[in-house]
């Protein structure tokens, strides 16, 4: 997990290679087809006219884009399912239950009632399609989280250089998982994390993530 790029940046290397592999027609060509209104010329047109429209470099490129600070299809919808939540909470307040609490327990195997950030964490997993385990079965246990995260190559440590993308987890120790919602230029990190403040609740951090020890990529 590299800086990102901006989304102009990658337009222009997308325009170039377009360039490199579509090259313009002989002069002399006889001219094809004319293009439906409105239809853009080449996919870098293209692109640049859906993010215009509000849509997502994933989905116009298929899910997982492979640019850095650019989330795949799997981490997108994770955080699209966590963004929903924001403001749900505790009933009552301290008790780590509640009827949405007990849905997000779900989705992991053998659960009970208590700390339930890696809960929130495994059901946004699971509802993006991108379930968290090796069976899929969730985890109640940040540290078993950032475990499997690092055995099956999805765990990038925090330190210097390293930035998330949105959609990433974002792992403090054993003690507390999130989700990273966005980066800011100078590297600060703004996350939606459960079992904040009883709730799910959005954070600010510094470019350090809190001191976060790592990020796990989904998807």
């Amino acid at each position: 997990m590299t800086r990102a790029m901006s989304i102009p940046a990658i337009i222009e290397r997308i325009a170039q290679i377009d360039q490199l592999v579509s090259p313009k027609p002989p002069a002399a060509a006889a001219p094809g087809p004319a293009a439906a209104p409105g239809a853009p010329a080449s996919f870098s047109s293209a692109l640049s006219q859906g993010i215009g429209q509000g849509a997502s470099i994933a989905s116009l490129i298929g899910g997982q884009t492979g640019v850095p600070g650019v989330p795949g299809a799997g981490g997108a919808q994770a955080l699209a399912a966590a963004q929903a939540e924001v403001g749900v909470s505790e009933q009552p307040p301290g008790s780590n239950d509640g009827p949405r609490i007990a849905e997000y327990r779900a989705a992991t195997a053998g659960s009970g009632v208590g700390p339930w950030c890696a809960y929130f964490a495994s059901w946004a997993a699971a509802q993006a399609g991108v379930p968290l385990g090796e069976a899929g079965q969730g985890f109640g246990s940040v540290g078993a989280l950032y475990g499997w995260a690092q055995r099956t190559g999805r765990a990038t440590p925090a330190g210097p250089g390293v930035s998330p993308s949105p959609g990433d987890l974002i792992v403090w120790g054993g003690r507390h998982v999130g989700i990273v919602e966005a980066v800011d230029p100078d590297g600060s990190v703004h996350t939606i994390e459960g079992n904040s403040s009883n709730a799910v609740s959005r954070r600010s951090y510094g470019p350090d993530g809190g001191g976060a020890t790592g990020y796990v990529r989904l998807g």
